[in-house]
């Protein structure tokens, strides 16, 4: 699908889908407590539906209640020897330690560019903690067998935080209790999140806090049904903001500055780019005025960078965004992504300088641009399209669908 934005104001009242972040973490306890848990403000995008076929696959009874809630029966009984994750790492991550509970042999499939994402993190841990592991070089497909094991064990966190999340929701289950040591860990606040959804399902995860080098994991603890509702999109939300804060006034409703999303440092970022910004209980409102360069470590919160770029292309001098290491393997590679398409609107990106991204601020020109297949850089690059004096055509635009299948239609639902 191409989509073609141009030049508008914005003005209007968008919510953004639920957190597919929160959403599958809600989805994997389901999966792992006894007895039936509600999940409500369910956003059914792709990544979403990759969970939920996972859960099926290792035994869990899903029921969709409405369009937006399900009614989810536990029970690890694998009834497939495939989990199909599609092209979610998170899922991916996260499911692969849970199916290393199970005694029988797991295989987990992906697609697309999930294929060409490294798993070796995944690897020597799982090893070590008693599951037998059969791997493609470090990349998927792999096949996990345990019944995993407790004990000690070190574990690199300097690539992503989703493999750490997938042990903490799974070593509660096995027998013996385990010390997690991380080293180098990146992207904290999702891991804040993982041990808040635990502790929602009855599952405490001891750290000190602020300190994310060492965990305590008890053995043999059972996870508790329960009834929760996904709160709304702070990455989804951030694209909006960014709309709003370059070409009008957006409020985004259904979400909060008290959130454990990482991405609810867009805030920050606006705020030092000089937007208009209110903040009130479960909504904010961004508003246009002149924009300054600004600089932002994104290290804990890759996934703004393409919003980041956006803001940072309509404002006035040359911003830096730090953490440009943590973008090489995602749904592309998204910081050679970010510099050659937005290149082709007239915007200068310089990634010479390690670990950083440097954009200068300048006016949008008209092109056909290339989303890669990520959902990202198409909501960014449309963002920016507002700006433009003529259209911007986006190739792949489909590609939304993956966690904001309704971005098109929120966003032309508020051009004026």
């Amino acid at each position: 699908m191409d989509k073609t934005v141009s030049r508008g104001s914005v003005k209007g009242t968008i919510t953004p889908p639920s957190s597919k972040s929160y959403a599958q973490r809600a989805i994997a306890l389901s999966l792992l407590a006894e007895g039936q848990t509600i999940l409500r403000n369910i956003e059914f995008c792709k990544d979403t539906r990759s969970a939920l076929k996972c859960i099926e696959a290792l035994g869990a009874k899903v029921t969709f209640i409405d369009d937006s809630t399900l009614s989810i029966e536990g029970g690890l009984h694998p009834t497939s020897d495939t989990l199909y994750v599609g092209e979610s790492g998170l899922a991916t991550r996260l499911f692969t330690p849970i199916a290393s509970l199970c005694s029988s042999p797991i295989n987990i499939k992906g697609e697309g560019t999930l294929l060409y994402r490294p798993m070796t993190m995944m690897i020597e841990p799982l090893r070590a903690l008693g599951v037998s592991v059969r791997d493609g070089g470090g990349y998927l497909p792999i096949e996990v067998q345990g019944p995993i094991h407790g004990g000690s064990v070190r574990v690199d966190g300097s690539v992503s935080s989703q493999f750490i999340t997938g042990l903490l929701l799974a070593l509660p289950m096995a027998e013996e209790d385990t010390t997690l040591y991380v080293d180098d860990a990146v992207s904290t606040p999702y891991i804040d999140m993982t041990i808040d959804t635990a502790r929602r399902f009855g599952i405490e995860i001891m750290h000190n806090e602020g300190d994310y080098s060492e965990f305590f994991i008890e053995g043999g603890q059972k996870y508790t049904a329960t009834d929760i509702a996904i709160e709304g999109d702070w990455s989804g939300a951030s694209t909006m903001l960014v709309a709003g804060a370059i070409a009008g006034e957006v409020t985004v409703n259904n979400i909060s500055t008290l959130s454990r999303q990482a991405d609810t440092a867009i805030c920050r970022a606006l705020e030092r780019a000089g937007a208009g910004i209110i903040i009130e209980h479960d909504s904010i409102t961004t508003s246009k005025r002149e924009l300054r360069a600004f600089e932002f470590d994104a290290t804990h919160c890759p996934d703004l960078f393409p919003a980041l770029a956006a803001l940072a292309a309509a404002a006035e001098g040359e911003s830096r965004i730090i953490g440009t290491s943590r973008l090489r393997h995602k749904e592309s590679d998204r910081a050679e992504t970010i510099r050659s398409e937005y290149e082709k609107l007239g915007i200068k990106v310089d990634l010479s300088e390690d670990n950083v991204m440097k954009i200068q601020g300048g006016e949008i020109h008209p092109a056909e641009v290339f989303s890669h297949n990520d959902h990202r850089i198409a909501m960014s690059l449309a963002a920016s399209a507002l700006r433009c004096e003529g259209e911007v055509k986006i190739t792949a635009a489909e590609c939304v669908e993956k966690s904001y299948p309704d971005f098109f239609n929120d966003l032309d639902s508020i051009i004026l």
